[in-house]
């Protein structure tokens, strides 16, 4: 798995009209079927979980179970999106597009750790519930997006979608990373969430667009647990 990881290095971005998207259409038809049969299972599996994070959530704060919203799939075309409710209803969304426009255009972190390296993340959300804490610390929030892979909107591995107001500030390169299905996990999610510059985040989500595979899916699948034990796999 390794050389899998050792072949995708920083490169310059291309414009997404000259990024040359890998995998070929048999590598599509497996990806399509395999995630559907992945998400199928594991929502059946998952069904008692859904069930007891659903009425958790229902008695600890007003609102829907799920949220619900636009976000930008491949081709840069919107679909709904589904997560577990991890915040309060009707709160202002104002410092997190603030602080998207200056992750995006500056690179800028939202706060520093306890030894003082940079996180690229927004942390202490006033808008996040204790219960909705603990799902995003577990990645439990993202179980939902397994309906988006059976619905064919999502892959089980590829680029973070966007969400609208930040694909609304991205430029010909960064529009690169939505040149293929989303994923629920993927190569940044697995190496740099929450650590990395939105450049960063650029260079590999293009380098695994222009190189992805079954082998590669399957090594990012593979370091995905450990990747949520550490914390790094979480909502953004």
């Amino acid at each position: 798995m390794s050389a899998a990881f050792a072949r995708i290095a920083p490169a310059p971005a291309p414009a997404a009209e000259d990024l040359a998207v890998g995998g070929s259409w048999l590598y599509e038809l497996i990806t399509a079927v395999y995630g559907r049969l992945i998400a199928l299972t594991a929502i059946v599996v998952l069904a008692p979980l859904w069930f007891v994070i659903a009425i958790t959530i229902k008695l600890t704060s007003p609102g829907p179970v799920l949220f619900r919203t636009p976000i930008i799939g491949r081709g840069g075309r919107p679909f709904v999106y589904n997560k577990f409710r991890t915040m309060r209803i009707g709160g202002d969304d104002a410092g997190h597009r603030r602080w998207v426009r200056a992750w995006v255009y500056a690179d800028r972190p939202y706060a520093h750790d306890d030894d003082g390296r940079p996180v690229f993340k927004l942390t202490n959300d006033p808008r996040v519930t204790r219960v909705g804490r603990w799902l995003r610390r577990a990645s439990l929030d993202e179980m939902p997006q397994l309906i988006n892979v059976l619905r064919g909107d999502m892959n089980i591995v590829g680029p973070r979608p966007p969400v609208v107001y930040e694909y609304g500030l991205y430029g010909p390169q960064a529009r690169g990373r939505v040149a293929v299905k989303p994923g629920i996990t993927g190569l940044y999610q697995v190496r740099r969430r929450g650590r990395a510059t939105f450049s960063e985040m650029l260079e590999l989500d293009l380098d695994y667009v222009r190189r992805r595979s079954l082998w590669l899916d399957l090594c990012i699948i593979a370091r995905t647990p450990l990747a949520i034990l550490r914390g790094e796999v979480t909502a953004s």
